[in-house]
């Protein structure tokens, strides 16, 4: 009988304890986050949803091509110029400039944005624009503008969790012909 009360006990204890709440983990904000783990944050949104792959030029390196990193994010050159292309035959193929910052396709012309600090780029956007421009494709996030063209895969970063658009990290993310990358 005592090893059943014993047992009974150990019985209770277990489900007490199996029933009892998780502790709460404290959910941080961005707002919360250090200056330097946004920043470390913002590298890494930039590098793994690929911003460099179509907004910053590229120079040709050792193993193709690679960002310049004095142009990190600056979008198409505003000196360069397109060759001329039959989009006639272009019904189911894009072509891309040699630098990869701009693409020509089926939906016409796309020329990848400037997103440094500057005046030029997204310097003087806000916070819901730039959310409304990567979680609805809409130009300079501005209502009623026209949408984002391809190859810019704005659905996809529609899928992202609320606080990535928002990381305030993002702001300095690479150097930009001297600007400070600034993404919000």
């Amino acid at each position: 009988m005592k090893i059943m009360k014993k047992l009974f006990t150990v019985a209770i204890a277990i489900m007490a304890f199996a029933c009892s709440p998780a502790p709460v983990q404290e959910q941080v904000s961005t707002e919360q986050l250090s200056a330097e783990h946004q920043i470390a944050r913002g590298q890494y949104l930039v590098n793994v949803i690929g911003c460099n792959d179509c907004h910053s030029p590229k120079r040709m390196g050792p193993n193709g091509p690679e960002p310049d990193p004095g142009r990190l994010l600056s979008g198409y050159p505003h000196d360069a110029s397109l060759a001329q292309v039959d989009t006639s035959e272009l019904r189911s193929w894009a072509l891309f400039s040699p630098d990869l910052t701009a693409a020509v396709g089926p939906w016409g012309v796309s020329y990848a944005a400037n997103l440094t600090s500057d005046d030029t780029g997204i310097g003087l956007w806000t916070e819901a624009q730039f959310i409304k421009c990567m979680r609805e494709g809409k130009y300079k996030g501005l209502e009623g503008s026209r949408p984002l063209l391809p190859p810019m895969p704005w659905p996809n970063f529609a899928q992202m969790t609320d606080d990535a658009p928002k990381a305030d990290g993002l702001a300095a993310a690479g150097d930009a012909g001297g600007f400070e990358v600034k993404l919000l």
